[in-house]
């Protein structure tokens, strides 16, 4: 397995930013998944006039490395210009609970990168909703 530092995961996360999507709010997201052969997917957030169809940047990153074929994740980095840093959304920590549930989540503010804060899944999301009783895929 590579290594990759959390300092290296949040610049990921710092330069996935860069394609947010954001002409409503201006709030530009970014976000870098880590996966357990080392290979970082990111993705950035992406708004819609009608609110309710705007995806936040751990879901796109989290969707992007589903759906190509990646399904072990060992850490999420999530930035964005906020005092104190970010952090995700109920429905992206019930994702997170969901598809990385082992992860690290570390936060940063684009402005201080270096001042990073480091959260478990479980701390996010006590009693995460994970199964639904007599579902057989």
């Amino acid at each position: 397995m590579a290594r990759v530092s959390k300092l290296a995961l949040i610049m990921a996360a710092l330069q996935a930013r860069e394609r947010a999507v954001a002409p409503y709010s201006k709030f530009k997201v970014g976000a870098a998944l880590l996966t357990e052969s080392g290979e970082i997917v990111t993705g950035a957030n992406v708004e819609s006039a009608s609110y309710g169809l705007t995806c936040c940047a751990e879901r796109v990153a989290l969707f992007k490395a589903l759906t190509e074929g990646r399904n072990h994740f060992t850490a999420v980095a999530v930035v964005a210009r906020m005092a104190g840093a970010p952090m995700p959304c109920g429905a992206c920590r019930q994702l997170l609970a969901e598809y990385a549930p082992q992860a690290k989540v570390w936060t940063a503010d684009s402005r201080s990168p270096h001042r990073i804060r480091e959260f478990s899944v479980a701390k996010l999301l006590p009693g995460a909703f994970l199964k639904v009783p007599g579902n057989r895929g």
